[in-house]
């Protein structure tokens, strides 16, 4: 029986079902995606060997073709194998020495890809009795499930590894929807990410670099805009990422392989402090494409550029000065302590190739705070670097109810405007230019065409979109707050007040009607 998009959904929510209750939503992920992803290794794998048993008749000539195949996964480190062995008493052992083993096997691929989970730990699954329980019970809730690429039926249009791969991401968005404020370090919504990727309009050519990729599926989405271009022919993409949190990091890998982008290069770092994409000068790498959702107002973003500890002048706490990043991306302006934004921003504009284009998410007060910031809007703007700006609903992304921005940079641009577009209001129709549910709000495909369409004809719109002159921005002294440029003010209709003034002469009328009804029904009861 084959295998659905459906089916992978509904073991994955079986996982979340065994762990409901034990332990954070948070960190569902943690333990759930990991374990989907050794039974796609597992069944693929399996499925690999048998071809090539019935492919040569011998024995000598099936193992060298195994040396061959992109992976491998031993009897010992297999799911099967780990489910034979469920009701072993030291289950989380096996199972980490299992993942262990699938890295020691691959290092090209998997090296460190499970180092950040530990199905052995009491302290995260309970103590030694309930943690057998709950990792035996996430084995029988994958065992139904057949992952092997003959057995997945794809949607139409897809094959295999984009019915896997889009389950994957489905749930890692259902667990950025239960995990609260934490959910927004690894996931950015896929209507966003459709927007980001159509707004940089990738080619199949470009490299591609996310500094703060998350789970790495802005990333994806934007390559497979390159390869829809290709119409699907083509599969090899340049794609580049760094994440901090290791967490996120190993769901990337796994989200990367999972989609058979079998070549991203996806590091483990602080991409301001220790960025890991570098030239053969030592010089950062730069990019023809660049999407983030980066860490809003990240605090203490510099930090680690002090690495003694050290305090500067009479005792005073440390502080960032540009010439302590020798790749001279605050050379503009040094971001404050408190707030990282423009710190990631620059870091982004300091990554793109001449001619390469930027679209990040930003919180909206990157466009008008002053000090530093103002300065470095300042530079921004005048180096003409700054295309547009695209305010985005309030209550958009995972884990925060406040509204973003889209900011989108060029290098080499043929003109000096600035085109400010407000998605967070009503079209003409009066129609809210997204949807509303009830606990985040949606941006849906005609929503999403609206904004793209004004970005390409970049034309004034009423209440919608207005192209700023470079003149304009000045005078309104580099503040790029979007009410500033897009009128979306509504005109209350006009008070009549004789209408008015006749309303409240029945009102008083009927009162006075009701209060002598009440005055004789309480006389006929005495009162």
């Amino acid at each position: 029986m084959a295998t659905t998009r459906k089916d992978i959904e509904a073991a994955l929510w079986r996982g979340a079902n065994t762990f409901r209750g034990a332990i954070d939503a948070a960190n569902y992920k943690d333990y759930i995606l990991p374990m989907l992803f050794v039974k796609y290794l597992s069944d693929t794998y399996l499925e690999k060997v048998e071809e090539l048993e019935k492919k040569y008749n011998d024995p000598v000539r099936v193992q060298r073709a195994i040396g061959r195949l992109p992976f491998v996964v031993k009897e010992k480190h297999s799911f099967s194998w780990l489910y034979q062995n469920r009701y072993n008493d030291s289950l989380g052992e096996l199972i980490n020495i299992a993942l262990r083993g699938i890295e020691d096997d691959n290092p090209s691929l998997f090296a460190g890809i499970f180092r950040n989970i530990d199905f052995n730990s009491e302290s995260m699954l309970g103590n030694h009795k309930q943690k057998n329980t709950r990792l035996r019970e996430l084995l029988e809730d994958f065992e139904p499930l057949d992952l092997r690429p003959s057995s997945i039926q794809p949607e139409e249009g897809k094959v295999a590894a984009d019915t896997i791969g889009d389950a994957y991401e489905y749930m890692i968005g259902e667990f950025a929807s239960q995990a609260g404020k934490k959910a927004g370090s690894f996931f950015t919504p896929s209507e966003v990410s459709e927007l980001m990727a159509r707004i940089v309009n990738p080619k199949i050519s470009d490299t591609m670099y996310d500094p703060t990729c998350g789970s790495g599926s802005l990333l994806i989405r934007t390559g497979k805009k390159a390869i829809e271009k290709e119409n699907g022919h083509v599969k090899t993409l340049a794609l580049y990422g760094q994440e901090m949190n290791g967490s996120s990091w190993s769901m990337a890998k796994m989200n990367m392989f999972i989609h058979e982008i079998m070549d991203a290069r996806i590091a483990w770092g602080d991409s301001i402090v220790n960025p890991m994409h570098l030239d053969s000068d030592s010089n950062l790498m730069q990019f023809d494409v660049i999407v983030a959702n980066m860490p809003f107002s990240q605090d203490k973003w510099a930090a680690g550029f002090n690495t003694g500890g050290e305090m500067t002048g009479k005792g005073k706490e440390f502080k960032m000065e540009a010439a302590l990043d020798k790749f001279h991306r605050f050379d503009w302006g040094v971001p404050p302590a408190s707030k990282g934004d423009w710190a990631f921003l620059l870091h982004m504009i300091a990554s793109l190739k001449s001619g390469g284009r930027i679209a990040a998410v930003a919180p909206h007060g990157v466009l008008f705070r002053g000090a530093s910031e103002g300065r470095i809007r300042q530079a921004v703007i005048e180096k003409n670097l700054l295309d547009a700006i695209i305010g985005l609903p309030a209550n958009l992304f995972y884990g925060t109810g406040i509204p973003a921005c889209i900011l989108v940079f060029k290098k080499n641009r043929n003109r000096n405007d600035v085109l400010f577009i407000d998605a967070s209001g009503k079209d003409e129709n009066g129609d809210l230019r997204y949807r509303k549910d009830k606990n985040q709000n949606r941006l849906e495909t005609k929503h999403i065409n609206d904004i793209v369409k004004a970005y390409e004809n970049r034309a004034d719109i009423k209440k919608f979109a207005h192209v700023a002159t470079a003149d304009e921005i000045k005078a309104n002294e580099y503040n790029l707050n979007i009410p500033r440029y897009v009128d979306t003010f509504e005109e209350e209709a006009l008070v009549d007040i004789e209408e008015v003034k006749t309303n409240i002469a029945n009102i008083q009328k009927e009162l006075a009607e009701v209060e002598a009804q009440m005055a004789r029904y309480l006389k006929e009861l005495g009162l």
